[in-house]
């Protein structure tokens, strides 16, 4: 795949590119800012597995746009991020990097039909005001949201949160995934002002023996259930006049997409969500909390309140 001239530094060949999308494709504002983006995690992903981007094949550029429809990238942005790295390899033939383009034979993403939409960071914002903060729910719905889209939880892991496990003086969540693999994701600082205003409202309840150690409790007292959980964000969706088919699983895509349209590392993100390695058989990239939380902090728009 590669040509006879060396390829560079990334940060350098980045500048290259941009230079290239604005004087030779007349690109400017967020579509130049986007385009540099994806093709930075494109880089960042080819690095994991040993490569440079003159070194990528077709079936490396097709691992990379699986990871993304796995990890429920919102579909309008995988059709950006093909766009965007499409131009980065017909720039890296252009300059003389490679020889031919890999992603020549590739079709573009088909909008994917079973992914849920993916709410705007206004809208998240707009349904979190909507909940109604004068009924005995209010807080703790408030905060079951925060929770969801500044942590990226499954509902499941929602459900079965422990007070043991939750850790709000040096904010973070010990989760319980799939398989009963257990994994640190941070708290942002918004989701632990809530859930300590909604302990508050916990030490009220009439708390039953299954719910003694189980975060989130219905007003009776009791684990909620994963249905409970949907109606609480449908409503508050509806109340919000949000048209979209929004559910808790929507919380996660956006929290998602947010994280990888704001330049977090692709890696963080999987390992975040609780993802295994999605496409390589390489051993899977070890990233402590403090990395995690650095990569919230600069990402995530509820990290930056």
């Amino acid at each position: 795949m590669s040509a006879s001239r060396p390829i560079k530094q990334s940060d350098e060949l980045l500048k290259d590119f941009q230079s290239y999308l604005l004087v030779e494709r007349g690109f400017s504002g967020n579509t130049l800012e986007a385009y540099t983006r994806d093709a930075r995690h494109l880089i960042r992903f080819l690095a994991d597995k040993g490569l440079t981007a003159a070194d990528a094949s077709g079936s490396d550029i097709e691992e990379f746009l699986i990871s993304l429809h796995e990890l429920g990238i919102a579909s309008t942005s995988q059709g950006r991020i093909f766009a965007g790295t499409g131009a980065f390899f017909r720039f890296l033939r252009i300059e003389g990097y490679i020889d031919s383009n890999p992603m020549e034979l590739l079709d573009s993403p088909r909008r994917a039909r079973n992914l849920p939409d993916v709410l705007s960071v206004d809208e998240i914002d707009r349904l979190i005001a909507a909940i109604d903060m004068t009924k005995d729910e209010g807080q703790r719905n408030r905060a079951i949201v925060e929770t969801l889209y500044g942590s990226g939880l499954r509902v499941s892991e929602l459900c079965s949160l422990s007070l043991g496990r939750t850790f709000l003086q040096e904010q973070y969540l010990l989760v319980e995934g799939k398989g009963s693999k257990q994994r640190i994701v941070p708290l942002s600082p918004v989701a632990v002002e809530e859930i300590r205003n909604y302990l508050i409202d916990r030490e009220a309840l009439d708390i039953k023996p299954e719910g003694s150690d189980t975060l989130f409790l219905s007003r009776r007292g009791r684990p909620l259930s994963r249905v409970m959980v949907f109606y609480i964000i449908r409503d508050a969706a509806k109340a919000a006049g949000i048209e979209k088919k929004v559910s808790p699983h929507t919380m996660r895509h956006s929290f998602a997409t947010h994280l990888l349209e704001g330049g977090a590392n692709l890696r963080a993100i999987q390992e975040m969500l609780g993802h295994e390695n999605l496409s390589t058989t390489e051993l899977y990239v070890h990233m402590d909390h403090t990395r995690l939380r650095s990569e919230l902090l600069s990402h995530h728009p509820h990290f930056n309140h």
